[in-house]
């Protein structure tokens, strides 16, 4: 049976989308120039994997993807790379929020499910860079070294979205519930 979205689904993957854009826009550090490309520790990574828990995995996803899409669009460092953005983010929330919805919710599968989400995210942004320098060739040590630096900083912002999303889960679940939802 095909399941069609509703005025209240759009509603929600609009409302997430935009706090994904705001969180991205307004609470990060960076650009941070790195030799594979710029890059930036963002709070909109939080957002992403927190609605993938709270919402699932296609909800989830899409506005993972369109929040980021649009922050890229908006920022000239970004802009040609929006494209990926869309299918990266999209990808980091969809896997999190299939593996978070398999059962009842708990801590321990939320984490795993954001630790796998993210780190499907690191493996095609860093995969994504690595294949870059070596179109515009760059032999390939010295484009794994180029990448040292964006795994690191891209690093460091996973494992933030990580925990901050699965110490937030929790709250905004509870809330949701309250509301009947």
């Amino acid at each position: 049976m095909e399941k069609r979205f509703t005025i209240r689904d759009i509603a929600e993957i609009g409302v997430l989308a935009a706090l994904v854009f705001v969180a991205t826009a307004f609470i990060k550090i960076g650009p941070i120039p790195t030799p594979a490309g710029p890059t930036m520790i963002k709070s909109g990574n939080i957002v992403c994997l927190l609605g993938a828990l709270l919402f699932g995995k296609t909800k989830g996803g899409l506005a993972a993807g369109i929040g980021s899409m649009l922050y890229d669009l908006t920022d000239p460092a970004f802009t040609a790379s929006a494209p990926f953005t869309f299918l990266f983010f999209f990808a980091m929330a969809f896997v999190c929020g299939a593996l978070s919805h398999t059962g009842e919710p708990s801590k321990k599968r939320d984490l795993t499910a954001c630790a796998v989400g993210a780190g499907t995210y690191l493996v095609l942004h860093l995969g994504k860079s690595l294949i870059t320098l070596l179109l515009e060739g760059s032999g390939l040590a010295a484009a794994l070294a180029a990448c040292g630096l964006k795994f690191v900083t891209s690093g460091l912002n996973a494992a933030i979205a990580v925990f901050g999303a699965w110490l937030l889960a929790p709250v905004f679940r509870k809330a949701l519930q309250s509301l009947h939802r």
